[in-house]
């Protein structure tokens, strides 16, 4: 369901470099990365230390709410934490296989008074300048990436400023059947939007071309190209998950709670997670050809450093051939395996 194919010739290489890479995972510190178009459909991690799951309020304020003024603390205000992000940078379209200098645009949301924000991978790696827009502010605000994960779609931004609203989390059990509303800015609209739906599975398929995540709540709050990033929400405005994509025309997906909350501590911490700094996809020819297309590359990143340009394959990792049930599990397995 989530395989992509191209039609025209493909440049293909096969990265056996990146076997050195991926070994130098291990450890804790993992590459960087920063664009695409606004995607969730896309539309346009990892993990474990031997540690308890952190809870939200350990990541987000060692403040009490009650005397944190700056939280959000009703869904008919958490306009004012949802932000709208343009990337700018280079990319190549594996559809058509042409290079293309951009500006796309997605969702996302604070996280701290001092300017922390999550988004998705996919909206912000290989970008060469962010533009954050924020609700009662007049001009964009600059923003920087702190960290990313390809295979869990997550990345934390560092917006400048600081005195942001911002959002907290849902601290009680995610359920099918529970409430939520989705926010954000789809289609490049400045305009805020918010939809509302219910959660229809507490744990997706979170196996597609663009990701590779264990936790996905599946749920029918509409969303759009340019939502991707934004948050879902409770009642309360309260996070539940990140919106990252479309499953079907009715069913679509969020990166749950429970799995971003100890990924986002790391991100935060200018770490990154299963990546090495590629916005990837899992593709396939006519030819049989399968492997992650690499639309963009983070400059200074293991990829980088190891020549992976935009509009490159990786056809293999480890002797392994990628991609060829056209999803980005096997790839996202040997980078999950040199950080465990």
């Amino acid at each position: 369901m989530f395989k992509r194919s191209i039609s025209w010739a493909l440049t293909v290489i096969v990265l056996l470099v990146l076997v050195g890479l991926a070994c130098n995972f291990g450890g804790g510190e993992e590459p960087t990365a920063t664009s695409q178009p606004d995607i969730t459909e896309p539309t346009e991690e990892s993990e474990v230390t031997e540690t308890t799951e952190p809870t939200p309020e350990a990541i987000l304020t060692d403040t009490p709410e009650s005397e944190a003024s700056n939280v959000v603390s009703s869904l008919d205000d958490i306009e004012n934490a949802v932000i709208q992000i343009v990337a700018e940078g280079s990319f190549v379209d594996p559809e058509i296989g042409q290079q293309l200098n951009a500006a796309g645009s997605g969702s996302g949301f604070i996280i701290d008074e001092e300017g922390l924000a999550v988004t998705n991978n996919h909206v912000v790696t290989g970008a060469a300048l962010l533009r954050v827009y924020v609700s009662g502010k007049s001009e964009p605000v600059n923003a920087r990436v702190l960290g990313v994960s390809e295979c869990s779609d997550l990345a934390v931004i560092d917006l400048e400023g600081g005195d942001y609203p911002y959002l907290d989390w849902h601290d009680g059990p995610i359920s099918t059947g529970l409430d939520v509303f989705a926010a954000g800015f789809p289609l490049g609209d400045p305009q805020f939007t918010l939809t509302k739906g219910i959660i229809a599975k507490e744990e997706g398929d979170g196996e597609t071309w663009w990701a590779s995540i264990d936790r996905v709540l599946m749920h029918d709050a509409i969303i759009n190209p340019g939502n991707s990033g934004g948050p879902l929400v409770n009642s309360e405005g309260k996070i539940v998950g990140v919106n990252y994509g479309v499953y079907n025309e009715n069913q679509y997906m969020a990166i749950s709670r429970d799995e971003a909350l100890g990924i986002l501590e790391k991100l935060s911490e200018n770490q990154d997670v299963t990546s090495i700094g590629v916005n990837g996809s899992a593709v396939y020819d006519d030819a049989g050809i399968t492997g992650i297309w690499v639309s963009s590359v983070e400059s200074g990143s293991p990829a980088d450093r190891a020549g992976v340009r935009e509009g490159d394959i990786i056809t293999k990792l480890e002797g392994l051939v990628l991609a060829t049930d056209g999803t980005m599990a096997d790839y996202c397995d040997i980078l999950r395996s040199h950080t465990a």
